[in-house]
């Protein structure tokens, strides 16, 4: 398992579900294991009742159906379908309304969808999602990428209340890819995931939708700098080292004085 998350890391994320796939043909006694821990390009379906678009994950599957966040039915239909309690499901259609403006100011559109469900320790986890094509025929607005995608999965677990206050652990997974195809850049591609944690107590007073959602903005910025100086910053370093501009390659060749 230590090998196959360590080579799961090393995949760009637009090869991950063939690497996952011949790791689950080597590898049938830790099936359940590699599916819960490696993080797999998101996809999409459609909910015809309410007419929007929702995510998929392994956080709304039952069997083969995946439930929607928007109507909380079952696609393909499902009858015995696990549901959240009547309380987190109100919880879970507040979270989805305040996280799909999130997503308009921060990603300038996009697919959201967020889901809660009870968890073992008398507490709940809850789970948000964003995935945001920025090719040219996407949801890029400045049509600079021939293919691109942002998909971010934040899941919070949040213990019982104790005394006013609750403990949220936050993990955060961002899988980021683009590639350029024109004149100045040439055809270009870059690719690469990233994942942090986060545990913090705090007061339940304002409720935990703003708690969740203090931490996930806190760190979506952490990543963000992140992914700009480790893929962004690296890769410019590298490709100015191999391929200098004409400007500083003429002085190198000019004489020494």
């Amino acid at each position: 398992m230590e090998a196959a998350m360590g080579l799961m890391r090393r995949m760009p994320p637009k090869h991950s579900e063939t690497a996952l796939s011949a790791l689950l043909s080597l590898m049938p006694d830790h099936s359940a294991d590699l599916l819960s821990q490696v993080d797999q390009p998101l996809q999409v379906l459609y909910d015809v009742d309410c007419g929007r678009e929702f995510i998929l994950c392994e956080y709304n599957r039952d069997a083969d159906s995946y439930r929607s966040p928007w109507s909380s039915k079952y696609y393909p239909p499902l009858e015995d379908g696990t549901q959240p309690s009547s309380q987190l499901r109100k919880l879970e259609v507040d979270a989805n309304e305040i996280f799909a403006v999130y997503r308009d100011q921060y990603y300038e559109g996009g697919i959201s969808s967020v889901y809660i469900w009870e968890d073992d320790n008398e507490g709940f986890v809850a789970c948000f999602l964003i995935k945001k094509d920025g090719s040219k025929t996407g949801h890029g607005k400045r049509g600079c990428l021939e293919q691109g995608a942002w998909e971010a999965v934040h899941v919070v677990q949040v213990g019982p209340e104790e005394d006013g206050r609750a403990h949220y652990c936050l993990t955060s997974t961002i899988m980021l890819s683009l590639t350029t195809d024109n004149e100045s850049s040439g055809t270009f591609g870059l690719s690469g995931s990233i994942r942090r944690q986060m545990n913090m107590a705090l007061s339940v007073a304002e409720g935990h939708m703003c708690n969740m959602g203090r931490m996930i903005e806190e760190m979506e910025s952490k990543l963000r700098n992140s992914l700009d100086q480790v893929y962004f910053g690296k890769t410019r370093e590298m490709v100015c080292t191999l391929r200098p501009p004409a400007e500083i390659t003429q002085m190198r060749m000019l004489p020494k004085s």
